[in-house]
């Protein structure tokens, strides 16, 4: 099930918050608003924006929000209750059959445990069942990789984009030199550029970047322990020993968490 990733929003609020305050504390809510420049904002997005639309094809540019979003949702994983449900299935293979299973595995709404099942209810060999289903986590990897490489794109582009619009304002701040009075909001504005580049490098696109790689990471965890658990049904390994091993993959606080679960159990 997907939830809000409460710390996603938070990290830009505060990020926000960190960079109107630092701006205020030294110039006053006036001051603030000297830091909007509409030519600066359409020079850096405009930029990002044409970048992207060169680096990458219509199909993958259509997904970008869609991967945005996925920054800001995470899927609970309870890893306790994985390892119950794979405890259960076990008992009742060993105790019915394999095939007793398949009613089951119909039910699941994890596609990904439903096909290692019914591939080890077809009798698939344990070697080709690994296979198989480590070549839907290096798909799905590659998927990740692909949405996720629009983000790092995003977050290389930015700052050259600023420095594109400093350069741009300073060209003509140059061209200007009969006004010396000009020359300090001149450079002053130019130099707004490179600050939204590297801010929304910063702040949004590269935080991003690093949240969904995350998220990849934790998911291809989730498999690993499912193709073992798995792999222990077909195998007909016993419930307790298999608990066991998967309960192996717990950190030490998930453990403390079963532990103190089975208490209130108790």
């Amino acid at each position: 099930m997907n939830r809000l990733d409460i710390l996603t929003p938070i990290g830009i609020i505060v990020g926000i918050a960190v960079f109107v305050f630092g701006v205020i504390s030294e110039s006053g809510l006036n001051g603030f608003f000297q830091f909007f420049d509409i030519s600066s904002i359409v020079i850096v997005f405009g930029g990002v924006l044409a970048a992207l639309f060169v680096s990458f094809p219509v199909k993958e540019m259509k997904k970008m929000f869609v991967v945005m979003k996925q920054a800001f949702s995470q899927e609970d994983y309870n890893l306790r209750e994985l390892i119950e449900l794979f405890v259960r299935l076990s008992e009742k293979a060993r105790r019915e059959g394999l095939l007793s299973l398949e009613a089951e595995a119909e039910e699941l709404d994890d596609k990904f445990i439903k096909k290692g099942i019914l591939l080890a209810i077809d009798g698939i060999e344990p070697d080709i069942v690994i296979e198989i289903m480590n070549a839907d986590i290096a798909a799905m990897e590659e998927r990740h990789r692909k949405g996720r490489n629009i983000l790092e794109k995003a977050g290389e582009y930015a700052p050259a984009w600023g420095m594109i619009g400093t350069l741009i304002g300073l060209v003509l701040m140059l061209n200007d030199l009969n006004d010396p009075g000009s020359l300090g909001p001149s450079m002053a504005i130019a130099l707004l550029t490179t600050l939204y580049g590297v801010l929304l490098a910063n702040l949004f696109f590269n935080p991003m970047a690093a949240k969904l790689e995350e998220k990849t990471e934790k998911e291809v965890f989730i498999k690993q322990i499912i193709i073992e658990g798995i792999i222990g049904i077909q195998s007909g390994q016993n419930p307790k020993l298999l608990s066991e091993k998967l309960t192996a993959f717990l950190s030490d606080e998930d453990e403390k968490e079963e532990n103190q679960a089975d208490e209130k159990g108790a």
